[in-house]
């Protein structure tokens, strides 16, 4: 995959997210602790390549996860996300680097995506969600604008690392 389309994939993520849970479904209150199953090391594939993302146990009133993305056996680009508490509500933030470490966003700038809801095995953000299917698997979708104004749900399927 080349620099361009990786990048331009990163950069043109679209606030809005088209997975909906059942209205039967009960929402849970924006607490770490109900969403604690995010945690641990997964790996999967995506745009052509391998990924990981290795998310911590709730602590400090936040979870941190790193993302890496591995095309021909070399690294594509890293992320740094986490999810935190914020005024009664929960907030994912991310920030993109490139293979040589260099940050994508502006010193000071985040990816931000607030926080719609949460059931018990789902939690979704204003475009990206988390999808709990079983202790050892998750799907994650993330909303991407495309250059003609479509938006393209992008899945990805982790197993866990154990």
């Amino acid at each position: 995959m080349s620099k361009f389309i990786v990048i331009a994939f990163m950069l043109k993520i679209f606030l809005s997210t088209t997975n909906v849970y059942s209205q039967s479904e009960k929402q849970l209150e924006p607490k770490l602790k109900n969403i604690a199953w995010i945690s641990g090391n997964w790996k999967g594939e995506a745009f052509g390549g391998q990924t990981e993302e290795n998310w911590s146990k709730p602590s400090g009133g936040s979870m941190m996860a790193t993302f890496k993305l591995i095309n021909d056996d070399k690294v594509s680009f890293y992320e740094i996300e986490i999810i935190r508490e914020i005024d009664s509500t929960l907030v994912l933030q991310l920030k993109h680097f490139g293979k040589d470490l260099k940050g994508w966003e502006a010193k000071d700038e985040t990816v931000d995506f607030p926080l719609k809801y949460i059931t018990h095995n789902r939690v979704a953000f204003e475009g990206m969600a988390f999808e709990k299917v079983s202790a050892y698997e998750m799907n994650v979708y993330v909303d991407v604008k495309e250059k003609d104004g479509s938006i393209e749900t992008i899945k990805f399927n982790y197993k866990k690392d154990i």
